[in-house]
């Protein structure tokens, strides 16, 4: 498991940009993002993670797109399955939500409604109140 972890530490550090910082500062996103919580069967604001965004073609990795209460973009999260990375796929190129990041955290998720495998999630907290904000 560890070297699962490592190796999304790895794979996320050479995340891609792609996305216009600009129009993904205030919720909601625009298309093709959807809120999670409309999606599945989710809490619209799940503390930890915030009211999530994820372009549907983009799953089960993402970028899901975290907001905290007052809709503002605070974390760009990803959702990768172990059993994808302990079989050699890799994940390149993946956007982020807004360019600063200014921490990482990378933790175990059994699974859960929309990606039922137990996976990584690796959530790049884009200010330094972010992870707060979105505790609660």
């Amino acid at each position: 498991m560890r070297t699962a972890l490592l190796l999304a530490a790895a794979l996320f550090a050479t995340a891609s940009f792609a996305e216009d910082a600009a129009t993904l500062e205030k919720s909601p996103p625009p298309a093709p993002y959807v809120q999670v919580s409309k999606a599945l069967p989710l809490p619209e604001f799940i503390p930890g993670l915030g009211t999530l965004f994820v372009n549907p073609d983009t799953l089960p990795a993402g970028p899901f797109l975290a907001y905290d209460h007052d809709g503002k973009l605070s974390a760009t999260i990803y959702m990768v399955p172990l059993e994808d990375l302990q079989g050699g796929k890799s994940f390149d190129g993946l956007a982020v939500g807004a360019p600063s990041v200014t921490s990482v955290d990378i933790y175990f998720n059994a699974g859960h409604a929309g990606v039922e495998k137990p996976h990584a999630h690796v959530v790049l907290f884009h200010d330094d109140g972010a992870k707060e904000r979105l505790a609660k």
